[in-house]
């Protein structure tokens, strides 16, 4: 991966493989059910780019590029806030089924949803900001990777914010949850939640549930997604720290 100064790669304490918590069982990957898989984050990945980022949870991989705010092509037509444009695609090699890599719309959507109340549009108006995420591997829970990343990468682009953006997924399996699910996880699961929010700000900007749930599963899936995504948000801030203590 390409990289300019004032990069930073951080691997993160919250994927540690040790969890007193529980005691119900470990994973295929080694991992209990409630740990989170070993995180590598980096900022500047791409030098063309406003701001950048590179994001490897596990097995996943992904790469965001920001460019803007630019002159929007829809200029003429005035408005008092920026446009926000999110476009998600996987490499054709990025799946466990070759050759079957492209745009994923249904992403660029939630990725546009995930983001666009964080940012302040209107401190950029008749502009736009462009958010392109590539996944280059896919080994589970891909969506709540490339929302993380992207804010890292707005961050990085220095693009307002009135926080960091993070999130994190759950599976469940009849009477248990396991957090930060694998590819071959997601495939057997009996339903998903996935968390996006602003954990500065303690608030939830988006929640997707599929599959049946008890109110009780429902809560303790919450918890351990907000607890999760709080810590991947210390560890962002982090990297932005440590990006920029490097610039100075």
């Amino acid at each position: 991966m390409a990289s300019k100064s004032g990069t930073i790669s951080t691997y993160s304490p919250l994927f540690s493989r040790k969890n007193p918590n529980f005691t119900n069982g470990v994973r295929s990957d080694g991992r209990h059910f409630h740990e989170c898989r070993l995180a590598f984050l980096r900022t500047g990945a791409v030098n063309a780019a406003s701001g950048s980022a590179y994001a490897e949870f596990g097995n996943t991989k992904v790469i965001v590029s920001v460019f803007g705010p630019r002159e929007s092509k829809k200029a003429m037509m005035y408005s008092d806030t920026g446009r926000l444009n999110c476009s998600v695609s996987f490499t054709t090699f990025s799946t466990p089924i070759r050759g079957q890599g492209s745009e994923h719309k249904e992403f660029s959507s939630m990725l546009h949803k995930a983001l666009e109340g964080a940012i302040m549009l209107e401190t950029f108006p008749k502009t736009t900001v462009d958010v392109f995420a590539l996944v280059l591997e896919s080994g589970g829970s891909e969506l709540p990777v490339i929302i993380s990343c992207a804010s890292l990468a707005l961050a990085d682009a220095g693009i307002a914010m009135f926080d960091l953006v993070t999130s994190v997924s759950v599976s469940c399996f009849k009477d248990d949850l396991v957090i930060d699910p694998v590819f071959e996880e997601e495939s057997c699961q009996d339903g998903s939640l996935m968390i996006v929010c602003m954990p500065l700000r303690n608030e939830v900007t988006q929640l997707t549930v599929t599959g049946e749930w008890s109110t009780p599963k429902v809560h303790e899936a919450m918890d351990l997604c907000l607890g999760a995504c709080s810590k991947l948000g210390d560890i962002m801030r982090l990297c932005l720290k440590e990006a920029a203590s490097t610039l100075q």
